[in-house]
């Protein structure tokens, strides 16, 4: 089992920010199906404010180009992310239309 972290900024905007989490409330059954076909075992995101950070388990099936194609591949996770930019900011660094970065880690205890 392989962990990643990820971080992403939302737009700060309360208004906003209770609308993007309205929709991770009820996020739509083919994502969450994409989510699990790529290997995804747990996904769980945090907010700070405006701050995201994602914790994502994958079993040993998972990588982010394999993510990355079946998602382009999927016509219904390109609607969710179209709508979802809405709402998202990449967090100062973030390369140009980047969107969760992953975080290195630095510590383990």
């Amino acid at each position: 089992m392989n962990r990643y972290c990820l971080a992403l900024d939302l737009k700060d905007d309360p208004r906003l920010i209770a609308e993007y989490e309205h929709w991770h409330k009820g996020i739509w059954p083919e994502i969450r199906q994409s989510i699990l076909d790529a290997g995804v075992v747990v996904m769980d995101i945090y907010r700070f404010n405006n701050r995201l950070f994602m914790i994502m388990e994958t079993d040993s099936s998972f990588s982010f180009e394999r993510k990355a194609a079946m998602d382009e591949a999927n016509p219904k996770v390109q609607e969710w992310e179209q709508l979802m930019w809405k709402y998202q900011q990449g967090i100062p660094g973030a390369g140009q239309g980047e969107k969760w970065v992953l975080m290195e880690k630095m510590f383990s205890l």
